[in-house]
Order: structure tokens, then sequence, then C-alpha cells
């Protein structure tokens, strides 16, 4: 019975957490150090310049959100000349070996030229205070003026995805 009710507290926490950070947006957010593929020191691309839309991915769920996400690529829904989107691979979450996770990112880059960097030890995560990302596939937008605005982890819902579409337009 002790085990089932601080079981229940910690699901609490969690959920008291999560909605803590979610409600604090937007807030301030600093370009960061990361890698390339080649594991180089590289920068967070377009920073600054444009609206960035990120895909923060753990290698272990590459598929969570694929239809919405192919969707936007195939549309171009959030084409436009103020906003750029690129991945970021939580290596360390990753369950199979980062020099495999790199290769297979570079034969994405190289089949359809996306923009891939790696944060090897949850750089990004624990600067932007984005919590566990563990098995989940998460976007984030950031204004070009350093702005989390927005930030959904894991399967989203139908009506999230229409929830990120709304904010994501004032963006492009």
């Amino acid at each position: 019975m002790k085990i089932k009710a601080l079981l229940m507290a910690l699901v609490a926490i969690f959920a008291l957490s999560t909605t803590a950070d979610a409600q604090s947006l937007p807030r301030r957010v600093r370009n960061m150090e990361v890698q390339d593929l080649d594991g180089n020191k590289a920068r967070l691309p377009w920073w600054g310049e444009k609206n960035l839309l990120i895909f923060y991915v753990d290698p272990e769920v590459p598929k969570q959100n694929h239809e919405f996400v192919s969707w936007i690529e195939e549309n171009k829904r959030l084409a436009g000349p103020n906003i750029e989107g690129f991945g970021i691979v939580n290596l360390k979450d990753a369950a199979y070996p980062n020099s495999l996770v790199r290769k297979i990112a570079d034969a994405r880059t190289a089949k359809n030229g996306a923009t891939i960097v790696c944060d090897p030890d949850h750089w990004v995560s624990s600067a932007w205070r984005l919590g566990d990302c563990n098995n989940m596939f998460c976007i984030l937008l950031v204004t070009k003026e350093g702005e989390l605005v927005y930030v959904s982890k894991g399967e989203m819902s139908e009506e999230e995805q229409q929830r990120f579409l709304e904010i994501a337009d004032k963006y492009r």
C-alpha cells in the first residue's frame, strides 16, 4: 500500500513539474555548443538569423510523430523566409553506439539535405530546462530573438498538432 501511494505521489510531482515548465513559455534560451555529425564542435545553425523549428530526437524513437513531420515536410507547411528546421540527435539517451547513430544521420542528410547536429550529453535539454527527453521525439520552436515559445515531447495528439501549427504559423 505504501509503495502504491509513493508511486502516485511521484507521478503527481512529475506531472506538476512538466506543467510548470510548459507554463513558463516563452522563455529565453541561449545558443548552444553541440557537435556536427563528425563529432566536431558546432553551434546551432541559423541562431539569431531565423526562427528555428527544432526536432530534438532520441534515436530509439525516430518514428514518433513521423506522419505529422512528414506531412509538414511534404506540404512545405511551415516553409517561409523566416524559419528554418533542423534536427538535434539526443546521443546521450541512445541505446545504439553513437558512431552508428551518426552514420544513420549522415545518410539522411545525404538523402534529403537535412541539417542534423548532435547533443552528446544533454547539453541542450539541460540548459533549456526541457526535462527528461528519453524515448521522446521533441518538437521545439525558438524565435530568432532566442525565445523558446513551444515545446512538445513525445507523440502529439491531433489537437496538439493543430495548436503547434497555429503557433508556428506566426513565425514563418
